[in-house]
């Protein structure tokens, strides 16, 4: 790569007076421009040494890679006579400015305290999937399988037991998830989640009920009448209440004597917010919460398949600007009060969209003669398939549009088809071809037949489109040398740290999850040590200490990245002992980070593992394991071949 004639491009592309200041991390140009509508996105896409872009909080990112984009922002910064900043000054100086969208800073308190919690309400509602296919008639012959097999009984009364434990005990989750974003302590925000559905108080299914009789039983607060009610199935009460709880407890903490504090402040604390909770706060929220779920079930009822369809429709783009992460809150309502409200019908149409995503992706796959963009539309479709859809529509569908067009119109038909059945999931899981599991078993034909539908209609119209305007004809060589294939030979690159395996496509960083930078894996780390995956040479060791890349003796190009944005930590938790252009074997200690003080600071710790040369191989392939140890293999490479290359041109 000329570093300088790549820094000459992006100048020309972006506008040099379009530029406000720029950074850089491990991978990619952090840029703040003035209007990202002046830069010449057609050129940056067509360019070979850009891997990819993306505009995310007011940044505009340029993928160039490991060892390369350092050298690309020298001269970048050199040629322009910008101001050399931090990643982290930059986020600052993008954010300056700007007036802050009040409705994306709620759908992210609303994210930070829900999705914690999505994996024990996915256990629990397919635990509770489980139970109703233990149960239920009709299913596998006349009699349910535990009418046929009486000694499944106490088998699916457990399960139904750990099934509704998560949905009985809501508020104790929320409570502690949401004290802990609010800034106080999450144990106590768990000890008024308890509180709020201890088993002495009216439970909170039947309030309304024992009102209408006139049984519900009052404690005398002060003269004050208050209900004894639970508040079990119930979402925005303990909202409300835990934000009371924390700026009650930061109050106490600022203006109680360090000597009291400790004692003081906690009691004081769950006492006003506890009496708070009962005498006004919960039996209002109240309220509101089941007018907010009426309505939200009136709606459904009242739209129909036409409702269904609208949203069916447009749930990708909500998707794209980051509202749907304000939907856990809802769903979780709708399935804590499912007797009344029947189940959840977010789920299923989230399905059709992801779907119908993943299939157009798969069009472009048939379509497409670019290698790189066929490597990233087979990867990316079939995660979209699956429930991840960040790589088909990030890395895909909308660069091209015309795809990401295509799979809302088959997403908006096959949720007619949703609605007329009136389809409603009983838990959270995969949005997917996968989320039959959700559904209680009578769900399961019409789910299948929209989902049908979704792929169908979002495969078809993306191919027929494509092929007819001729959308995508780009052709890449395969990587040759005098005409002939580079061999490289078969390698294994061994895991940088303890942990547990995960796919790279489930990191939660959409430049690594979309493979732009190259094929991989990932590692939840146990603990902070790294080792070098290969011998070679250390090709990049950035002062921040995050990232290192090795070009091994065989040829492999990797990078470790270690953990997600942590550039912005400037090198704190982390050690390094070593320097660029050291040579280094396999199982050789890089340096250490502190996973704990990462996490704290609000930043996900994942390892990823990129071979960020992967066209040069016929091959990368991640072996199956689940725990692995630092030093075990974990990335396979397969050298390229005839059979490769011919097929790359055809």
């Amino acid at each position: 790569m000329n570093h300088e004639k790549v820094a000459d491009r992006v100048i020309e592309y972006v506008g040099k007076d379009n530029l406000v200041a720029a950074a850089h991390c491990a991978t990619r140009l952090r840029l703040v421009v003035k209007d990202e509508k002046k830069i010449d996105q057609k050129g940056l896409d067509n360019d070979d040494d850009v891997k990819g872009t993306f505009s995310i909080n007011g940044q505009y990112q340029i993928i160039i890679g490991p060892g390369d984009v350092d050298k690309v922002y020298d001269f970048l910064i050199q040629k322009t006579g910008l101001k050399s900043v931090t990643p982290d000054d930059l986020k600052n100086l993008a954010a300056n400015g700007k007036k802050s969208n009040p409705i994306m800073a709620f759908v992210k308190v609303l994210s930070d305290i829900f999705v914690p919690l999505i994996p024990a309400l996915v256990a629990g509602g397919l635990l509770m999937a489980l139970n109703n296919v233990l149960t239920s008639p009709n299913l596998f012959g006349t009699l349910s399988v535990v009418q046929t097999y009486p000694g499944l009984k106490g088998v699916a009364e457990l399960i139904n037991l750990l099934a509704s434990a998560p949905f009985a005990f809501m508020p104790v989750l929320i409570g502690f998830s949401a004290t802990k974003r609010f800034g106080g302590n999450p144990y106590l925000g768990a000890a008024i989640g308890m509180a709020m559905v201890m088993p002495a108080l009216v439970n909170g299914y039947d309030v309304a009920n024992v009102m209408a009789a006139g049984k519900m039983t009052y404690w005398n607060v002060f003269g004050i009448k208050v209900a004894q009610a639970g508040y079990q199935g119930q979402v925005l009460p303990v909202l409300v209440v835990a934000y009371i709880l924390a700026n009650i407890e930061k109050w106490l903490h600022k203006h109680m004597p360090a000597t009291l504090d400790f004692i003081f402040t906690p009691l004081i604390a769950v006492i006003v917010t506890g009496l708070l909770t009962f005498i006004g706060v919960g039996p209002i929220m109240r309220i509101i919460s089941d007018g907010l779920t009426n309505g939200i079930v009136w709606l459904y009822n009242t739209t129909g398949f036409v409702g269904t369809a609208i949203f069916g429709t447009f749930y990708s783009p909500i998707v794209v600007t980051g509202l749907h992460q304000s939907f856990p809150a809802i769903e979780t309502q709708l399935l804590t009060n499912i007797a009344k409200t029947g189940g959840d019908f977010f789920f299923p149409i989230a399905s059709m969209a992801n779907a119908a995503q993943g299939a157009a992706c798969l069009a472009i796959f048939f379509i497409s003669k670019d290698e790189k963009q066929k490597g990233l539309a087979s990867s990316a479709g079939l995660s979209a398939l699956l429930g991840i859809t960040e790589p088909a529509i990030f890395g895909v569908n909308l660069k091209l549009r015309y795809p990401f067009i295509c799979a809302m119109i088959a997403s908006g038909i096959a949720c007619i088809f949703i609605g007329i059945f009136h389809v409603l999931s009983s838990a959270l899981g995969a949005a997917g071809i996968i989320g039959f599991i959700s559904f209680p078993p009578k769900y399961y034909l019409p789910f299948f037949i929209s989902i049908a539908i979704s792929i169908a209609l979002g495969f078809i119209l993306t191919y027929v489109y494509g092929m007819k305007f001729d959308k995508v004809t780009t052709t890449k060589k395969a990587p040759q040398n005098d005409d002939k294939i580079i061999a490289v030979a078969d390698e294994m690159v061994a895991a940088p740290v303890n942990g547990e395996l995960i796919k790279l496509s489930d990191v939660n960083d959409q430049v690594f999850s979309a493979e732009i930078m190259g094929k991989g894996a990932a590692v939840k780390p146990t603990d902070g040590k790294v080792y070098a995956v290969a011998d070679g040479v250390l090709t990049v060791a950035y002062e921040t200490k995050h990232a290192y890349g090795i070009k091994t003796t065989d040829g492999a190009e990797v990078l470790i990245h270690l953990g997600i944005d942590t550039v912005n930590l400037k090198g704190k938790y982390f050690t390094t002992n070593v320097k660029q252009g050291d040579k280094v074997k396999k199982g050789d200690l890089l340096g250490t980070f502190d996973i704990e003080q990462i996490k704290d600071a609000g930043y996900d710790p994942t390892v990823m593992i990129v071979i960020t040369n992967t066209m040069s191989y016929g091959d990368v392939d991640e072996l199956n394991k689940d725990t692995v140890k630092a030093g075990d293999d974990i990335v396979a490479l397969t050298e390229l071949t005839p059979n490769y290359s011919a097929a790359a041109n055809i």
